[in-house]
C-alpha cells in the first residue's frame, strides 16, 4: 500500500489548533511505523476518510446520526486498503447520503483527527486517524440515508452545538467559518 503521498501532504498540512497540531504528528507516526495503515484489519488502528459537506451558501453542514456510535458525526469511513483517502471521502459521502455531486471546498486536508472506537462485536477497541475533507454541494437535491446512520440531515452552523459537542466537530464549524 502507498503512504507517501498521504504522508507528503499531512507533513505539508498547517493548523492553527495545538491539539490537531498534536494529532498530526501522531497521524505521521502512524503511518510511517504501520505499512498496512489503510486495512481495517490493522486491530490497534486505521485509516478513515472523512468528507465535511456544506451547502452552497455556506451555512449547513451534512451530519448523520451514527447508528453504533449514537453520535451526530460528519460523514465517513473506512479505507479498506485504499491509499487514495480523498477518493475514500467522496465514496463514502456518496454511499451515505446518496448525493453524487461534490465539489472541493480545498483539495487539500481540512481537517485531522485521531479518535478511539469502542469494542463492538468481534471488533476490539481502536483507534480511527481520520483525514477530513472539505466539500460543497447542491443542498435541494435530495438526501438518503444508508443502513449505518439513524437520521441524515442538513444542520445550520450556528446550531450545530444543540446536536454534538463532540470538539473535532466544532473545530471544524470555526473553520468553515473562517475560509
Amino acid at each position: 500500500m502507498h503512504r507517501k503521498h498521504l504522508l507528503t501532504e499531512l507533513e505539508s498540512y498547517k493548523t492553527g489548533f495545538t491539539h490537531e497540531a498534536k494529532m498530526k504528528d501522531e497521524m505521521i507516526s502512524f503511518i510511517r511505523k504501520n505499512n498496512q495503515c489503510f486495512d481495517r484489519k490493522l486491530a490497534t488502528g486505521h485509516i478513515t476518510g472523512s468528507a465535511w459537506i456544506q451547502n452552497n451558501s455556506r451555512d449547513s453542514v451534512l451530519l448523520m446520526h451514527h447508528r453504533k456510535l449514537d453520535k451526530w458525526l460528519q460523514l465517513g469511513g473506512h479505507a479498506d486498503g485504499d491509499s487514495n483517502i480523498k477518493f475514500v471521502a467522496i465514496k463514502e459521502a456518496q454511499e451515505e447520503s446518496g448525493l453524487l455531486n461534490f465539489e472541493f471546498r480545498s483539495k487539500t486536508i481540512f481537517d485531522l483527527d485521531i479518535h478511539l472506537i469502542p469494542a463492538q462485536s468481534n471488533n476490539p477497541e481502536h483507534f480511527h486517524y481520520d483525514i477530513r475533507y472539505h466539500f460543497l454541494t447542491d443542498d435541494s437535491v435530495p438526501i438518503i440515508k444508508n443502513h449505518e446512520s439513524i437520521d441524515l440531515a442538513w444542520i445550520p452552523l450556528n446550531q450545530i452545538s444543540e446536536y454534538t459537542k463532540e470538539e473535532s466537530i466544532l473545530r471544524m464549524v470555526e473553520k468553515s467559518q473562517i475560509l
